[in-house]
This record gives C-alpha cells, structure tokens and sequence, in this order.
C-alpha cells in the first residue's frame, strides 16, 4: 500500500482543505477500504469544535462511515478479500482517500446501491438499531416520536419503524417541506415545531412509547410530558443544550425511562454485533429496494468545508455526503 494518501485536514480557524497525510496500517483484524464515499455526521462538527475528540487509537481524521473498495485485508480476516465492495462505520478517518476498519464494522454493498448511497447508511441504521430496538425495545405497534425527523437518522428511523410495525410515526421538522417529506417516507404526524408546539400534537394522537431525541433543552420535559406509561426516551444528542431543569415526579407516576447513548466509542466486539442484527434484520429491505438511503446533496472531498457548512445550517432533509465521483470544478 501507499505510505501517503490525500485526506481532509482541519486546522483551527482554517478552512477545511484536501492535503497530504500518512495512510493508514492495516492491523491483523482490519481491512484497508479505499474511499468513494463519505457520510456527514453532526458528530463531525462537535469534533471539529474541539468538543468530541476521537476514541483512544481512532483517527484524527473526521468521519464515521465510508463506502468503497477493500484495498487491503489483515492476516486475521476471513470474510472479506480485496475488491469487495463494502461500507462501513468508522470512529473516524472517514474524510480520507484510504480507510482502516475493523472487519466486523463492514456491510457488503447490495448491488442496486451505488457508492453514495451506500455511504449514506452505517451511522444512521447501526444508530436506529442501538437505540430504538435495542435500548428503547420499541414493540410492534407502539407509537414513536422522532425529532429531527429529516435528518439522516430521522429519514432512516421512519422507514426501519414503518417495516418493523411501529404504531403510529410521528416526527418534528423545522418548515412544511420537511414535514411533507417525512410523510412522504411513512411518518403518519409530522410536526412543524416552527409552527406547533409538538406537545399538544402528540397529547392529542395519545402520546408516545418511544422518544428519539437529538434537540434536548427544553424538549427534555416536554418528551417526559408525552410519554405514555412504561414509556423509553432516549437522547443521543444535545443540540440546544444538555443542562435542564426538570420535574422528574411524571418519570416517577409514569414509570418511564430516561437513558441516553453514544455509538462512536463503543467497542468493536459492540459494533459487530449492531452491526450483524442490522444486516440480518433491514439489509435484505435494502437490497430490495425497500429501505432508501435519503441524499440530499453531494459534495466532492475538495468541497468539505462547503459541505459542513451546509451540514451546520440544517436545511437539509436526509443525508450529506462526500463522494470522489463528484468534481469540484
């Protein structure tokens, strides 16, 4: 393999350029994945920010999940020989032209997805899958709440619970277009929070079982409030802020549970197993069609900076994505 490769450098207060930096070594349970494509996450930007830095031994480099080529495999693995077309979940190193991954993070790409799509996937259905099915045990026919329902976790929360045989779907979205969006996925309610106050809508459809929140603040007691008894609310992140003040005597009454996760520092043994019930359980949904990847825009790995940017303003609805396909020209 090569000793250098170009990856997307972030220095501070500097935009984001496309430079030169060593590749990556290729461990005895890692595959080497040559990059097409890159997924945007919001954890990219906290890392950025210097609030989220990358687990023990992980890369510097930004990036969660990557679509493209085995390059190289280790002396340990079994399943994967080079040429395989895989995606993959990172805890980083994704903006880079070659990726090192642990071998039980990988998921053959179906041939019906091109890079791009695939790209758009790890994060968000290993995501769904940790926190909705497995923290939240979200059951057959009880209702769920998403907020952020555009964004890629959202679009993707929508179909795998419209499939699994969620009750009613109901999500917030900051403008009409969003929210018709999300209908157009299989949400049954959703909510202009620009608009409506998403407590009352959900009082009103008889609230909810299972709570994914990524907002926080002051949506902390109003996801208490609309939970039903038994209740699962979970936060996975905290966008208008983590510190609250709360009346926890309705957690109490309600018998409800209030929990939050993250997926990046998980170990790699966790990971693989996500990753197997995500590929035993949506996979074949993917292959056939039936489960979508959500773009909204690519970007080349030249154009990271306008990327995030477009990332950070949150006018997207689904995925962000960095792909080699793309020119910056």
């Amino acid at each position: 393999m090569v000793d250098m490769m170009k990856a997307v450098i972030a220095e501070e207060r500097q935009p984001l350029r496309l430079g030169d930096v060593p590749a990556p070594d290729c461990g005895p349970h890692e595959v080497l994945v040559k990059v097409h494509a890159a997924g945007l996450n919001r954890a990219d930007l906290v890392q950025r920010s210097g609030r989220y830095p990358p687990p023990k031994g992980a890369s510097e480099i930004m990036g969660l999940e990557v679509a493209g080529v085995v390059a190289a495999a280790g002396s340990d693995v079994q399943d994967w020989v080079v040429g395989d077309r895989v995606c993959a979940l990172l805890a980083g190193g994704g903006y880079a032209e070659i990726a090192a991954v642990d071998a039980g993070s990988l998921l053959a790409i179906p041939d019906n997805l091109s890079y791009e799509e695939a790209a758009a996937l790890p994060e968000v259905m290993l995501t769904v899958w940790a926190n909705i099915f497995v923290r939240c045990e979200l059951k057959e026919g009880e209702n769920l709440l998403l907020h952020g329902g555009t964004s890629g976790i959202g679009t993707m929360a929508i179909q795998m619970a419209r499939h699994f045989g969620a009750g009613k779907i109901m999500v917030t979205a900051g403008s009409d277009e969003k929210c018709a969006a999300a209908k157009a996925l299989g949400a049954d309610v959703a909510i202009n929070y620009k608009t409506q106050d998403f407590e009352e809508v959900v009082r009103a459809e008889g609230g909810a079982d299972v709570i994914l929140d990524m907002v926080g603040a002051d949506y902390v007691q109003k996801n208490i409030a609309v939970a039903k008894p038994d209740g699962r609310i979970c936060n996975i992140a905290y966008m208008n802020g983590p510190v609250v003040e709360l009346n926890l005597l309705p957690v109490m009454l309600k018998r409800l549970i209030l929990t939050g996760t993250t997926l990046r520092a998980r170990s790699v043994e966790e990971k693989s197993r996500l990753r197997q019930a995500v590929e035993e359980r949506f996979w074949p949904l993917v292959a056939k069609g039936e489960i979508k990847p959500v773009i909204d825009t690519v970007y080349s790995f030249e154009e990271a900076e306008a990327a995030q940017a477009h990332l950070a303003k949150g006018g997207h609805v689904g995925k962000i994505l960095l792909s080699r396909a793309v020119s910056s020209n």
